[in-house]
Order: C-alpha cells, then structure tokens, then sequence
C-alpha cells in the first residue's frame, strides 16, 4: 500500500507539472505575441506621424533602413491598389506580388489593423507581419520582424525548467514517503493490535490518529470486537439454556415415565388384587401420561413459535369471550386455594389466533391463582389503547424474588421448586405466554415485591404487522 501511495503521487506530481509547463508555455507565447504585435502597432503609428508623404517615399524608406536593419525587421509602403511603394528590403518592387491577397493588409483595410504570422520565401524564415492604414493618406503601413515565438526562449529555459522539475520531484518524493508513512504505520498498528487479541475481543486499545478516517477504522475494530464478545457470551448463555432446558426436560419426563413403569410393573407382576387398587393404578397412568403429553404439547409449541413455523389461523378474537371461558375453567382452581379474582374486560376485538390468546391468558391467571395465599386477590384488566391490546394480570400472592425477575420466562425455570412440584404443571407456562406475545410483536413487563405480589403488563399491537 505504501508503494502504490508513493507511485500514485509522483504520478499527479509529475502530471501536473507537466500541464503547467504546458500552460505556462501557451500562456508566454500568447503575452510573448500580443506585445510584440503592440510595439510594432506603435512604432507603425510613429512612423506614419514622422513621414512627409510628399516626397518620394523610398527616400524616406530609405532614410529608415538603417534603424529597421538593426532589429532584421522590414517595413513596406502598400498602395490601396495592393502594389509596393516602397520597401526597406533592396527587391524589385515589380516582381512581388498583390499585398491585397495578405492577410495582414485586408485586415488592416476592413478594420483599422492586422496581423499573421507565416514564413517569408523572401526572408526565408518565419515572420509577423503587422499593418496599419495611414492617418493622413491612402497608403497602407506594414512591418514584419522575424518571429520565432517562445521557441527561440526554449535553449535558455530548458536548464531552469529541469532543475525546478528535479527539485520539485525531489521534494514531492520525501512528500510522498512522509505521507504514506502517515497512513499506512496507523493501519500497522491497527493490525498488530489486533493479532495481540488471542481470544480477548475486549482488549483492543488504539491511539488517536491525524486522520479522522483511520480514527474511524480504529473505533469501528474495537466496537465490532465487542459486538463479538458479546456475540459469544450470547453464545455461551444460549448453550446453557438449552443444556439446562435438555436437563429439566429429561427430568420433567423422567418422573412420569418412571411411576408409569412403576404401576405397570406392580399390575404386570400380579401383587396387586384389588380391583379398586388396580383401577387406582391405571388412573394414575393416565395421568402421568397425560402430563407428558402437556409437556410435550407445550414443548412443540414453544419450538413452533420461536421458529415461526406455526400454521396459525386467525381471525377477530373478542376478549371477553376468552375471559370468560377462561375463569369458568379456573374457578374450581380459585376455590380450593381461597382466591378471589376480579375481572374487568373492555370490549375490545383483536386479529388473533384463539388457541393462543387462551394459552397466554390462561397461563397467566392459572399462575397468580397457583402462587397466591389462601384469601388472596388477583385483578385482571382488558383495554384497548392506542390500536394496541393491553392485559394487566396483578396478584397480592408470595411475589417473585428481583433475582429471578429475569429468568421466569425460561423454559422449565422454577422460583420455588418444591412449591412448584407441589402445584403441578410443566414450568412453561410463561415461557409459551413470552413467546406468544413476541409472535404478535408484544412487549411483556414485570414488577413484583416478594409477600406483596407481582403484576404483568402486556401490550400487544391489534394490527399485524408486517
């Protein structure tokens, strides 16, 4: 990179001295040519003041041969008729041809002056010619000086022109190194810093650089390097949810499957003869196995939700309805543990699967009735806010400890395990209630004081989104 930087710049460099010599050289022959055309416009004016047009003109041309010679220039009386008058050059007048073909003369005629620029087969080399008309006759003035341009500068230019190149080269090229130094010993570092991370995302550290852009680069590095610390920690959390979900879940399995066995080796086995005993034993059976369904039902659909392969039908769900059947099923829940609820439903419609809307309120209201004190209250409230469905589910049950605020909606993850085991269920109830809130794109807040209760908060938006 820094030899590219390098080349790259003596390359602009030397184009771009390369086009202001260019330009300085049209530009100096431009100013070169419009002078030389002004002072001869003068000393043609000059001359057309001092000469006595009443006497023969090639005396007085010739009185004029010395000063023109001096300089190898030429001056020339032209009739209006395009035939020398007289010439400061020693030709036959006779033999030259029409000047009114010259460009300088027909110029000179139709706008008061002229000039051109050509090679003279009499002077045989390149001249400018300038002519004027007369002020106080019919003649026309022409002066011609041999004219070279910026060419004849050149021989003596040339040694300036490369020293200045050669310095400038030279200075341009320790420029060059200095700059690319500049750029590429940030972008050394950057890199060094980076192989010293060896695992550590978190240990990047780098200076403040001149150019905002590398400085850029450098707080880009270390926020990405966070972004995979935290990526990774992310990583390590999630293998410990599903090891420990794979762990509960063998567990939660494990107990049913070993009383099923149980009570079918004991009814294998012939021990027991009680009829009423072994119909005991098969309705045990049954509920275990029902158990493991639940929780395998559940399971499924915790997998279905957070993978969004869920075939859900929806349609216009009113609240109330859901409410209702809800409290009638949980009613005889409510008697036995001395729970009164009370129930407050706008009417309020939402674009929604049923099945789901009973599971998250279900679960819900079979928690704060579970987990709350013999003559304890829960409150449940439906709004509408907003184009958004609000359910507000408060208890004045055991409460939730602020530690473990954060981990209730993990799959099989239990505040108080004996309780739990005691009140039964699969400990996914608020896991499937968290992702059913986040299929609709919900939010789902807690707040809990232990011995005080806990209250859930969920905001559920009642147009889908896309």
């Amino acid at each position: 990179m820094r030899k590219a930087i390098f080349q790259k710049f003596i390359q602009v460099v030397v184009a771009v001295l390369v086009l202001s010599s260019a330009i300085f050289y049209i530009a100096a022959s431009s100013a070169l040519l419009k002078n030389s055309r002004y002072d001869m416009m003068f000393t043609l004016r000059t001359l057309d003041g001092i000469l006595d047009y009443s006497n023969d003109l090639e005396e007085e041309v010739d009185q004029l041969e010395e000063a023109v010679s001096s300089n190898h220039s030429r001056f020339t009386i032209i009739r209006t008729d395009g035939s020398v008058a007289a010439d400061t050059e020693r030709v036959d007048e006779k033999s030259l041809d029409n000047h009114l073909t010259r460009e300088e003369v027909k110029e000179a005629i139709e706008e008061g002056e002229g000039y051109s620029r050509r090679y003279s087969d009499t002077q045989k080399k390149n001249m400018l010619y300038v002519a004027i008309p007369s002020e106080s006759t019919d003649y026309i003035l022409r002066m011609a000086i041999p004219y070279t341009g910026m060419s004849e500068y050149l021989v003596l230019l040339l040694p300036a022109v490369w020293l200045s190149f050669l310095v400038a080269i030279v200075y341009c090229a320790l420029t060059a190194d200095k700059f690319s130094q500049s750029i590429t010993r940030p972008l050394k570092e950057i890199s060094q810093e980076m192989l010293k991370v060896n695992g550590d995302y978190t240990d990047l550290s780098f200076e403040t650089y001149q150019y905002p852009e590398i400085n850029i680069i450098a707080e880009t590095t270390t926020k990405m390097s966070k972004n995979v610390k935290d990526y990774l920690n992310q990583i390590e959390i999630e293998r410990h949810i599903r090891q420990e979900f794979f762990s509960n879940a063998s567990h939660e399995l494990k107990t049913p499957i070993t009383s099923v066995q149980g009570y079918a080796e004991l009814l294998e086995n012939g021990i027991v003869q009680d009829e009423n005993q072994k119909m005991d034993f098969i309705r045990r059976i049954k509920k275990e196995a029902m158990n493991m369904t639940n929780i395998i039902n559940d399971i499924l659909m915790i997998s279905k939700l957070e993978t969004k392969e869920a075939e859900v039908v929806k349609s216009d769900v009113r609240m109330s309805i859901i409410l209702d059947e809800i409290l009638d099923s949980i009613k005889p829940l409510a008697d036995s543990h001395q729970v009164t609820i009370h129930a407050e439903c706008k009417p309020v419609c939402i674009h929604a699967n049923g099945q789901q809307m009973t599971e998250l309120l279900g679960n819900l209201l079979t928690n704060a009735v579970k987990y709350n004190k013999p003559g304890g209250q829960v409150w449940v409230t439906i709004t509408g806010q907003d184009k958004n469905l609000i359910i507000r589910v408060k208890d004045n049950g055991m409460g939730i400890p602020q530690e473990s605020i954060g981990r209730i909606f993990q799959r099989f993850y239990r505040v108080d395990k004996g309780r739990s085991k005691k009140q039964g269920g699969t400990g996914l109830g608020l896991s499937i209630v968290k992702h059913i809130v986040n299929f609709y794109h919900g939010t789902i807040t807690v707040r809990s004081r232990l011995d005080a209760g806990t209250e859930f908060l969920i905001n559920i938006p009642m147009e889908e989104k896309m």
